[in-house]
Formats: C-alpha cells, sequence, structure tokens
C-alpha cells in the first residue's frame, strides 16, 4: 500500500481554503491536569489559519458544561465558530462524516478506533497536534508509522 500524500492547504479562488475539521474537545482537553481549555482551540485554530487553512471546529454538546470560559465559548457557537453535535449524539461521527464529505483532514490526537469500520479512511487524515505554553505543533506525516 503507498502511503498517502501529506494534507497541504490549498486556495482556491473560488473556494478558499482547504477546510480542516478539528476535534474541539479533543483538544480543549489536550493539557495537562483536569481543566478543559477555551484557549487550546483558540491557538490551534490560530496555527492552522497561520498555514492557510480554514478550520472547521466541531465539539460534543457535552464540552459546553466542561470547558473553562463558558461566556466566551456560547459566543463562539452563537457566532458559528465552534459548532456542536445534538446533544446524546456522538461527536466523532459528525468530525468523521464532516472530514469525508469534504475531503478534509482532522486535527485531533483520537484515533477513531470505535469508528475503523465505518471510518476506514480516518487514520489518513488525521494531523496530531501538541499544545505547549500556548504554542501548537502539528504533525504533518499522515498514515500509519512504518518502523
Amino acid at each position: 500500500m503507498t502511503k498517502p500524500a501529506a494534507v497541504r492547504p490549498t486556495r482556491d479562488v473560488k473556494h478558499g481554503p482547504t477546510v480542516v475539521v478539528v476535534d474541539g474537545s479533543n483538544v480543549a482537553h489536550s493539557s495537562e491536569g483536569e481543566r478543559v481549555w477555551l484557549s487550546n482551540i483558540v491557538a490551534v485554530c490560530d496555527k492552522l489559519r497561520a498555514e492557510g487553512y480554514e478550520p472547521v471546529v466541531l465539539a460534543d454538546a457535552a464540552l459546553r458544561h466542561q470547558i473553562d470560559n463558558r461566556a466566551e465559548y456560547e459566543r463562539m457557537v452563537d457566532n458559528g465558530l465552534i459548532r456542536q453535535a445534538p446533544a446524546g449524539t456522538d461527536a466523532d461521527y459528525f468530525i468523521l462524516s464532516f472530514a469525508r464529505e469534504f475531503d478534509s483532514a482532522i486535527v485531533s490526537n483520537d484515533r477513531f478506533r470505535d469508528r475503523q469500520k465505518a471510518f476506514p479512511d480516518a487514520v489518513n487524515r488525521l494531523i496530531k497536534y501538541m499544545v505547549v505554553n500556548g504554542e501548537v505543533v502539528l504533525e504533518r506525516r499522515t498514515g500509519r508509522r512504518v518502523d
């Protein structure tokens, strides 16, 4: 099997920058400790925009009850900057479906193992990340590692 090409931002005069789905809940939870940070989502989105991507943040409905800055989070939801999956549904399904529909990469450290049968291409869409002291590093490699 050939290794898929890395997902790269492109600009199309008609459509704008390449859309990348951001797993909002995964990103918000990606800090040390038990706090759930809106600033992680903002930092990841800022990094993606700086690199020519257009982030689309999808989160589960429970995140609004866990996030550190609820007022700002609700403002971002109201303004369409963060989109929430309906209450009682699995946000992973929406993340993976949206990424497939728009042939988009996904910024997440989740491996979506429980969805592999329905979304076998998910592993090839992933952009892993780290947030350290507000700085974001994105992993460019796609697909499985060959050791």
